[in-house]
């Protein structure tokens, strides 16, 4: 091969490189950073929307005791919720505005990342964690820890009237 095929060869391989690098990144960009989901920086100032009502909470959605317990712990903590981000990216798909709003509607039952951020805060919010530190730990992935399956009623404090 002559010298001036070597160079159009070198030029091509690192054309070709060159584009491989700039789409990797711009592939990987969106995983990087530290984008987080919508929600609410302080607790609500008036009334919140209300969670699904437990009449409501029937059919296929409810069917598994972890679905009906996430909800339940959620309804022990709302002003929690209202405060906390979803990783499920729901802001973008549903226009939520935080992990409160999964549990508006049947959403979070099909939702495993709304379960078990629904679990997790209310674990940590028993444990005595401030919202801060909840949402901190939500941000870490610390919520990926929980196991549904493990959740039953038994872990959900009844309110005495």
């Amino acid at each position: 091969m002559t010298r001036m095929g070597f160079r159009y060869l070198n030029i091509n391989r690192a054309f070709g490189a060159v584009a491989l690098a700039v789409v990797t990144v711009a592939a990987t960009a969106q995983w990087s950073g530290t984008d987080v989901p919508a929600f609410h920086a302080a607790a609500a100032r008036g009334p919140m929307p209300r969670l699904l009502a437990q009449a409501e909470r029937t059919g296929v959605y409810f069917s598994r005791p972890f679905q009906i317990t996430s909800y339940k712990m959620a309804d022990a903590i709302p002003e929690i919720l209202y405060q906390l981000p979803c990783y499920c990216r729901c802001d973008r798909a549903m226009k939520h505005k935080s992990l409160h709003s999964c549990f508006e509607v049947s959403h979070a039952a099909v939702c495993t990342t709304c379960m078990s951020e629904a679990a997790y805060a209310y674990t940590q919010h028993r444990e005595g964690k401030t919202v801060a530190q909840i949402r901190a730990g939500i941000e870490r992935g610390d919520w990926q820890e929980v196991v549904l399956t493990d959740l039953n009623d038994s872990m959900v404090e009844t309110s005495q009237p």
